[in-house]
């Protein structure tokens, strides 16, 4: 049987949710090979429910509180064994580590953290590029414990950041970037080739011949 898999996506009133198409379709065309049972969004009417009806994806409407108890019974109830965050912006409490896992638009944990999502990464990215402190942003791919951005990264695709660069050209290539290679890397972490035992950072483990940073794009 496939693996089956929920995605967590808030998105917002009049966009976003992209990120969970795209899984949709990898899916659809044989990519990624699970199951995607549900998509979660704290917002009842927005863009990802769009998506959702579009798709056929059954759509849960989690308008809070964010609790333990509560992320716990939606994962229970969708009877799924991994957790996808996909632009899920809320903090996420009592989910097994080992199989709840995050796409970030920025590398991490430096451009993490809480309030770091969107648009805020690529500002704080640009904003030290001009500052001569780094050369390149990233997407980063990094399991989730109670603490935003602090799980073990499993995956870095450096990006370059180009002088003419805006927040919102940066986030233009790094928002492609995510959609290639989210739906490769989500097949090996749901068919267990890459892992952790959940809490030990330096247990994690990848194949043999597995890039954890690609050249950069």
């Amino acid at each position: 049987m496939k693996p089956k898999l929920i995605v967590f996506a808030s998105g917002t009133k009049t966009g976003g949710g992209s990120g969970f198409e795209v899984l949709v379709k990898s899916v659809e065309v044989g990519d990624l090979d699970a199951e995607i049972v549900a998509v979660v969004s704290n917002h009842e009417h927005g863009s990802v429910r769009e998506r959702a009806d579009r798709l056929g994806v059954p759509f849960i409407h989690f308008p809070g509180p964010w609790s333990a108890e509560n992320y716990r019974e939606i994962v229970r109830q969708s009877g799924t064994e991994w957790v996808a965050l996909s632009g899920w912006l809320k903090l996420v409490s009592g989910l097994d580590p080992r199989r709840t896992f995050n796409i970030h638009p920025g590398p991490v944990p430096e451009f993490g953290g809480k309030g770091m999502h969107g648009h805020h990464v690529h500002e704080a990215v640009m904003q030290a590029f001009h500052d001569g402190r780094i050369r390149e942003s990233a997407i980063s791919m990094h399991f989730v414990t109670e603490e935003y951005d602090k799980g073990p990264v499993f995956f870095r695709c450096p990006i370059r950041i180009l002088d003419t660069d805006t927040p919102d050209t940066l986030g233009a290539r790094v928002n492609e970037a995510e959609h290639r290679w989210q739906p490769y890397i989500t097949d090996l972490v749901v068919h267990g080739k890459i892992g952790w035992n959940g809490t030990d950072l330096q247990s994690l483990w990848t194949p043999e011949d597995y890039s954890f940073k690609p050249r950069t794009q």
